[in-house]
């Protein structure tokens, strides 16, 4: 970098800090002076859809930019920021990058920005040497451009990526394998477009499978026969595991990005449908549960909850399967709405939308599966949902930037049952009481506010067999707490937290080894962790002893590429968390 733009980098950047550092909470629709103030931590992950083919345009209030520089920025941006500042830039966990505010920032702010991070989470993409001097500059430009607009992907394309591999009537009519399946974990070997099938008891991979781009979750049908899995590509493979060698039997691109996907559960219509939801195009598909073939498509473009205005992206997050109804709830993040899907009837199909703050992206069941713990990460709330009832039931504020995963269940010994987030935004962890029969008085309230190790988790986990709650922090700034996992005694929660070395457990070479989403076995006396590196560097999954806190076992391949998520079969299956 020449010595003049480092200078008024150093300079801009002290100044920009201290603004920062300044910064009282903000509500979730920004003002347009704070906008860029606080940057996304990095959860979005790189965006498939900047593959496709986009049309620039041109602003004239902007700085000049060529078509090369365009189509750099355009890769860029969607391999770097379009996960957290969305598509079309209108933001969600990460702030809006909309004209408006860019123009008005100008070129010199937005580039030590870019440069130097902030405190918040925004990466430092320049001063990491994760971009050149060269790309700050074009993604510095290439912001104040209008955002360029995917094209749409309907039934017609869905059904020119459907694959049948194996038609359900060539498949198993039992289980043909000698695999305890309910102790099988599904593990995301996010970089490498794969999962790894690990059994519980040996800690052995029986089978490493080519599936879709960046794996996000896996999920289990009812029956816990069948697996699916999407990548961020919108690829969903479907897995049968009665089949002597589990392997794929149908496959599908139902957009070009996505995050979730999910299987019916009630009772007669279990592993009858699927349904999966994209965040380009925004919108969710059904179908069939068994061959992946495409049924409908629903848009989820409308008005927001709060201001009513019209949203032109709401991507679909989370969706859970209720246990009451035959319904889906289905998150559209940008508009704060939860779609109830009702799929008894696909011909006449029903959608009951149920107004929540805005921003939904992930959560899960409290202890009775009638609540939908629907985390609003953006707008620091809880909205909870009644999925018997089909309303909302109430809207709990919590810490900065929720993000529980599926959230941890487990009976405080003062306040009964509780539901448990921890955060991205700040070191704490919301109890909030869950039972309003017998503990009404505690119930869809914050109980009690524990402090972690540090801000940037992900993910938290116990077990109805524990007295433990783990707490990662994978996207904290220090190795110290990013390689190493708080554990908190259920029984004696005002000890506070011990941190566990997990990461110096696991035995790598020198890495990233950052611990992400603690997993129990089947039995609910083993917690296992990803160490999470990069791809160039080696990873491991440890597994510790739930009741001793010890290490139990490494799991180390060279096949182990990056691994993230892990789902076991059992506890996924029948939400046990």
């Amino acid at each position: 970098m020449k010595s003049s733009l480092l200078k008024r980098c150093v300079t801009a950047a002290g100044m920009l800090a201290l603004a920062i550092g300044n910064l009282a909470a903000q509500e979730a629709k920004p003002e347009k002076t704070k906008a860029l103030e606080e940057g996304p931590m990095q959860i979005g992950g790189s965006s498939p859809v900047g593959g496709a083919d986009m049309v620039q345009t041109l602003n004239p209030k902007s700085p000049p930019m060529t078509k090369a520089d365009f189509e750099i920025g355009k890769k860029i941006y969607f391999e770097r920021c379009a996960g957290c500042h969305g598509v079309l830039r209108k933001g969600a966990t990460g702030k809006p990058l909309t004209t408006d505010l860019t123009i008005e920032r100008g070129s010199e702010y937005l580039r030590t920005f870019i440069f130097y991070g902030s405190p918040q989470g925004m990466p430092n993409w320049g001063s990491s040497g994760t971009l050149t001097e060269k790309e700050v500059d074009v993604m510095t430009r290439y912001i104040q451009h209008e955002p360029p607009t995917p094209p749409e992907y309907g039934l017609k394309e869905m059904n020119a990526t459907w694959k049948l591999i194996v038609p359900p009537s060539q498949r198993p009519k039992t289980k043909m394998n000698n695999l305890d399946l309910a102790n099988l974990f599904s593990v995301t070997l996010r970089d490498a477009g794969k999962i790894a099938l690990i059994d519980g008891a040996s800690k052995k991979i029986v089978d490493v499978l080519d599936t879709g781009y960046a794996v996000h979750i896996s999920r289990l049908s009812k029956s816990g026969r069948y697996l699916y899995v999407i990548g961020r590509d919108a690829k969903i493979v479907l897995i049968d595991l009665w089949m002597e060698k589990p392997a794929p039997v149908a496959e599908i691109r139902v957009g070009l990005e996505a995050r979730s996907v999910e299987t019916s559960k009630f009772k007669g219509y279990e592993d009858r449908y699927a349904i999966a939801g994209t965040y380009w195009p925004p919108q969710y598909t059904l179908m069939d549960g068994d061959t992946l073939k495409p049924l409908k498509v629903i848009g989820t473009r409308g008005m927001t909850s709060d201001t009513n205005e019209y949203h032109p992206e709401p991507r679909v997050a989370a969706i859970v399967a209720s246990h009451y109804h035959p319904e889906f709830l289905v998150n559209a993040k940008e508009t704060g709405m939860v779609h109830l899907v009702d799929y008894s009837d696909l011909e006449n199909l029903r959608v009951k939308m149920i107004k929540t703050p805005r921003f939904l992206h992930d959560g899960g069941f409290e202890s009775t599966g009638r609540y939908f713990m629907d985390a609003a990460n953006a707008s620091d709330r809880i909205a909870v949902i009644d999925t018997k009832e089909g309303k909302l039931a109430a809207v709990v504020p919590v810490g900065k930037t929720p993000h529980p995963g599926r959230g941890a269940n487990f009976v405080h010994p003062k306040f009964g049952p509780v539901w448990a987030t921890s955060h991205l935004g700040d070191e704490t962890v919301s109890l909030i009481g869950t039972d309003p029969v017998k503990n009404g008085n505690n119930a869809w309230k914050v109980v009690q506010t524990l402090k972690s190790a540090g801000g940037g988790s992900l993910f938290l986990k116990t077990h109805p067999k524990s007295k433990n709650l783990w707490v990662d922090a994978p996207l904290n700034p220090d190795p110290t707490i990013s390689q190493a996992v708080a554990v908190f005694d259920i029984n004696n929660l005002d000890k506070g937290f011990d941190l566990l070395p997990i990461g110096e457990w696991a035995g790598v070479k020198p890495g990233a080894k950052r611990i992400v989403q603690p997993e129990y076995n089947r039995a609910g006396d083993e917690v296992w962790f990803s160490v999470w590196s990069t791809g160039s560097e080696e990873s491991a999954i440890v597994v510790v002893d739930d009741k001793t806190r010890k290490l139990k076992a490494v799991i180390k391949d060279p096949r182990l590429i990056t691994p993230t998520g892990k789902f076991n079969v059992y506890n996924t299956q029948n939400d046990v968390y």
